[in-house]
């Protein structure tokens, strides 16, 4: 009689051989067989029963589609990435969700498939927990992405995790702050996925070779190397970084939706044409300062005038460059960067707009206006773009009462951020309001959370002068349009 530890033994490596046999070789012979190359000693028939998922008919996907079945035994194929395993190929190790990078958030385990929750936590994948100890303002600031929008107005919002709403469960919206969506990729034709041409990742299509297009729809019967050549312009960029190369002929970004035509032009994208219009130039349709012709970005003045964008009068008693040192002033810009400079002397613009004025135009008392158009929040005065508050207020568009009816705890709850840190670290609350730190000039936000330097520029000025530069994004004053509001809408002015 053989001792109970050995036929432990004898268990434990029966037990192993049993489970292995779902993710053995092709090559080997399950034990239900007599021996190598001999008949299965089961029928056809209960073969597959065994290799059939519980409650499947007769007739149903084997191995879950996921393996051949070898006498009973399901033998799971590895040819996609990751491997197929359990005695019926139903697991998947990839399958499992994934938040912000981790599997099951972090706060479970994968099994088989399917995220197993730790308690207190719950969602497809562990992302959400149970009881939430935020207030509604940190759930949703924690929220917001990088535009400063509440799951990217693609989702709802819970305990400051997004939940992306995906009405047909198909899962094509998704991301930290729900900013992916694949259904972006869809062609309208074939209702496929980049027209089954390529891959869709967050949004855009990455179509596969011989295929390009928003959504792979289009084929090209040249190389990738011909069509990159096509593109290259002369000083070595694909489509002077100023287009998109498609099938080695460049498409050319349009910046000024007004015009009939794109200021970038060329094989390669080369001609720039806004390189030809002075600041002034875009309340008409002048190039060259309305005195000369513009060749491919470059001006060729009409006699009498001469400068790079032909601006500067022959008549003038003042050199051109004695001419912009009058029209500066104290300003690194001539006319502070919002007017035209001629022969020393600045006319400030919008045409008639009298908020704009001074000498050097140095006075721009729109800057007092808020983003709904009130001047000194209602409590002061504007005096050449700078508020004068009224007794009792404070800040610079005298937004801040001086009086506070909050206690502190009250005042300091509402300036918090999603980390828990007063104005984020950057300023001062005050009566539930941030004030930000006045020796950074570009912090800004509610909470002190905002970098203005991340705002577009043009002439050298955040938001060209014509705007507010909120949370990084320029808000143009009327009659403006563009990314930095260099783009005038309003009337043309001769």
């Amino acid at each position: 009689m053989r001792p109970a530890g050995f036929r432990n033994f004898l268990l434990l490596v029966s037990s192993v051989l049993i489970v292995g046999l779902s993710a053995v070789p092709q090559s080997f012979s399950p034990s239900l067989r007599s021996g190598t190359g001999a008949p299965c000693r089961l029928s056809r028939a209960e073969s597959e029963r065994r290799c059939r998922a519980p409650g499947q008919p007769p007739g149903g996907a084997l191995c879950h589609g996921r393996g051949r079945c070898d006498c009973g035994v399901c033998i799971c194929h590895v040819s996609e990435p990751g491997v197929y395993f359990g005695p019926l190929c139903e697991c998947h190790e990839w399958v499992c969700e994934t938040y912000d990078g981790s599997t099951c958030a972090g706060h479970g385990k994968c099994d088989c498939g399917k995220c197993k929750c730790q308690e207190g936590w719950f969602g497809d994948a562990c992302q959400y927990p149970i009881h939430c100890d935020l207030t509604k303002k940190k759930s949703n600031q924690m929220c917001k992405n990088s535009q400063d929008v509440i799951c990217s107005n693609a989702g709802t919002c819970h305990c400051g995790r997004c939940k992306c709403d995906n009405p047909d469960g198909n899962g094509l919206v998704y991301g930290k702050f729900c900013e992916c969506d694949d259904r972006e990729c869809i062609d309208d034709e074939t209702e496929e996925i980049c027209g089954g041409h390529g891959k869709c990742y967050c949004g855009n299509c990455y179509c596969g070779s011989g295929w390009h297009g928003d959504k792979c729809e289009f084929q090209c019967d040249i190389t990738p190397w011909e069509s990159k050549r096509r593109c290259t312009s002369p000083d070595g960029k694909i489509c002077s970084n100023r287009g998109t190369c498609v099938c080695g002929e460049c498409s050319c970004h349009d910046v000024d939706p007004t015009g009939d035509w794109g200021d970038i032009h060329g094989d390669t994208c080369e001609c720039d044409e806004r390189d030809c219009r002075a600041v002034y130039d875009r309340y008409s349709d002048d190039f060259c300062s309305g005195h000369g012709q513009c060749n491919c970005g470059r001006c060729d003045c009409k006699v009498g005038w001469y400068g790079k964008k032909c601006e500067h009068p022959r008549s003038c008693p003042l050199s051109a460059e004695e001419s912009i040192r009058k029209c500066q002033g104290s300003s690194d810009l001539p006319c502070s960067g919002r007017g035209k400079c001629e022969c020393g002397k600045c006319t400030c613009y919008p045409p008639g707009d009298r908020r704009v004025y001074g000498k050097t135009c140095e006075c721009d008392d729109r800057r007092c206006e808020g983003l709904d158009g009130t001047v000194c929040g209602g409590h002061g005065t504007c005096s050449c773009g700078h508020c004068v508050c009224e007794t009792g207020w404070f800040g610079k568009l005298c937004q801040h009462p001086r009086k506070c009816n909050m206690t502190e705890e009250q005042s300091k709850s509402s300036c918090e951020s999603a980390d828990g840190i007063l104005c984020s670290g950057k300023g001062s609350c005050h009566c539930g309001k941030c004030i930000c730190s006045a020796e950074e000039w570009y912090i800004s936000g509610e909470l002190c959370d905002c970098d203005d330097r991340d705002c577009d520029k043009h002439d050298g000025l955040i938001c060209t002068g014509n705007g507010i530069c909120s949370c990084g994004n320029c808000e143009c004053w009327d009659g403006w349009n563009g990314n930095a509001c260099e783009i005038w809408l309003g009337t043309e002015y001769p």
